[in-house]
This record gives C-alpha cells, sequence and structure tokens, in this order.
C-alpha cells in the first residue's frame, strides 16, 4: 500500500502539464465532420463557416502527425487512424456534455437560455401563452424553441427540456404526467365536409374523404383504420412532412387534418368530420427534463411554468 502510494506521488510528481495543450476545438470538428460526412454539413452543423472548420481538422492532423481523412470520389472517408480515434473523441464528447449538464445542474441563476424541444403544433399552439407570460415574469430567460415531430436527445443537449406524447424512458431522465391523454380528431371545413354529403359516421367519412398526410407509408392508414375510420388505400394524394402545412391545407378546404382537440376546437373554420366519431388518438403530455438540469433553477422555473400551463389546457 505504502509503495503504490509512492509510486502514485512519484507520477504525479514527473508529470509535466506544460506538454498536455489540447485544442478541444479541432477535435469537436474532426468528430462533427466524421459524424455529418463533410466539412460543409459539419459547419452547418457547428454554425462556422467551411474553411475555419476545414483548417481546425487539418490544424489537429498537423499536431497528431497522421492522417484522420482521405477523399472517396466526392465523400470524405476515415482513414484507419481516424477510425481508431474517433472512437476517443467520442468518449470526450460524451464527458463534455456530462460535464456540461453537471455545471448547468448547479445554476441558481434564472437567467440565461432554456431550449425547448416540441412538436410543430404543440410549438405553434400551446406554447407561445405560456412563453409570453413566462417572459413577463422572468425577462431574463431567453427561450429557443426546437421545432420537430422527432424526438430530441435529452442526454446529448439537443434541448433542456422536451414536451412528449409518450412516457420516457431512462433513468436519468426526470418527467412529469400533466395530462393523462389529448385527444387528436379529423378536421376539416364546413364547405368541404358538404362536398362529402356531412359523413355521420367513420365508415362514411372514409368512404367519401381523403386526409392530408406526411408520407406514403402505411402508417397513418393503419393508425386511422384502428381507431375505426376504415380508409382506403391512396387516401392522401396531399403529402408533406410539416404537419402545420397540412393544417394549413386543411383550413383551406383540401382535406382532412389530424389535430389535438385543444387546436382544432378552437379553429373556427374547421370542425370535427364526425361530430361524435372517437378520436384518431389518444396521446398522454409529459413534460421531461435530463434529471441533472431540474437541480437548477432557471430549467425549474421554465418546467413548472409548462407543466401548470399544459396540465390547465
Amino acid at each position: 500500500m505504502v509503495l503504490a502510494e509512492c509510486g502514485i506521488i512519484a507520477m504525479h510528481s514527473c508529470m509535466d502539464w506544460r506538454k498536455l495543450a489540447f485544442d478541444w476545438n479541432r477535435a469537436r470538428a474532426f468528430l462533427v465532420t466524421a459524424e455529418e460526412g463533410s466539412y460543409s454539413a459539419a459547419a452547418r452543423a457547428l454554425g462556422q463557416a467551411q474553411p475555419t472548420l476545414g483548417r481546425q481538422v487539418a490544424a489537429l492532423e498537423e499536431e497528431l502527425g497522421v492522417a484522420l481523412f482521405e477523399r472517396v470520389g466526392s465523400r470524405l472517408e476515415l482513414t484507419a487512424t481516424g477510425v481508431e480515434l474517433v472512437e476517443q473523441v467520442r468518449h470526450m464528447n460524451e464527458a463534455a456534455v456530462r460535464l456540461s449538464l453537471i455545471a448547468a445542474g448547479q445554476s441558481q441563476d434564472v437567467d440565461g437560455v432554456v431550449r425547448i424541444a416540441a412538436s410543430q403544433a404543440v410549438s405553434a399552439y400551446l406554447l407561445p401563452p405560456v412563453i409570453e407570460q413566462l417572459r413577463k415574469v422572468h425577462p431574463g430567460i431567453e427561450v429557443e424553441l426546437v421545432v420537430s415531430n422527432a424526438s430530441s436527445d435529452l442526454k446529448r443537449r439537443e434541448a433542456d427540456i422536451a414536451v412528449r406524447h409518450f412516457r420516457p424512458d431512462g433513468a436519468d431522465l426526470f418527467a412529469r404526467l400533466v395530462k393523462d391523454g389529448t385527444e387528436a380528431h379529423l378536421y376539416g371545413t364546413p364547405a368541404y365536409l358538404r362536398r362529402l354529403h356531412s359523413p355521420q359516421t367513420p365508415a362514411q367519412l372514409a368512404e367519401r374523404g381523403q386526409v392530408l398526410g406526411f408520407d406514403e407509408s402505411e402508417q397513418m392508414r393503419e393508425i386511422l383504420r384502428a381507431a375505426g375510420y376504415p380508409f382506403p388505400d391512396g387516401c392522401s394524394p396531399i403529402r408533406t412532412e410539416d404537419h402545420l402545412v397540412q393544417w394549413e391545407l386543411a383550413k383551406r378546404g383540401m382535406g382532412l387534418c389530424v389535430m389535438m382537440q385543444e387546436v382544432g376546437d378552437h379553429e373556427r373554420r374547421v370542425q370535427r368530420a364526425v361530430p361524435d366519431g372517437p378520436p384518431v388518438v389518444t396521446l398522454p403530455i409529459w413534460i421531461v427534463s435530463h434529471r441533472e438540469l431540474k437541480t437548477s433553477r432557471r430549467i425549474r422555473v421554465v418546467f413548472d411554468a409548462l407543466a401548470d400551463a399544459l396540465h390547465e389546457d
């Protein structure tokens, strides 16, 4: 034990810390380029100019004395050395993210940036009044909305807080169920529904109507059929991944759109396609944050504001 302790002391006393001059920005540029597959994509991801990023990668190669990438046609591919080193840089990035999470979790300053991830419909229709009130009470809080129908990775700090319609998975996530279920229905304009001869049942609607879809996959039709709306193949001649564009098309009488009732029931230009019809889907609303961020006063203030407002809705 004594020898071991002496060995440790000797090792530390011989360490020359002045030689540990490592530029993390260069390593990050290398990692993002490897992940994105090109200098241009990596530059966009980091918000940098492409020449700047290229110089950072070149400087890292010169510093390490190795080639990290080779160009194959129009593509960048990792060299054998690059493949080995990129794994080490990934570990460094994970440590850096965790360091950031721990530091952010200890902050008691309310002023600063909070990134909120939510779907397009939630971001456009449910969050604005919450953010408006939040900014009145705490004008020093800056809000960045991460608007996407795909889930953001809270562990990688893509967002500080997320509004989700599914139960989060992960022991390191803190979540609050603010609503057991919010219903989504099919909506259309009165004029459009009259053209369908005012269907009174889901079967009549499915026989006559067309649904604004996301893509050509069967997923939307399977959800509709499971809810009791037997729409046939080819029922979505207009498709877009943008839910808000679908909603605008529906309000112009171009078809039926699935929308949560908190939004659809308050839009005067549309009505439920089948007044007494079943919901297309019933989804819970969860507010989620990384567990370490819950100790941040700023994150806590925004988290609680979202939970209270969406629970009231």
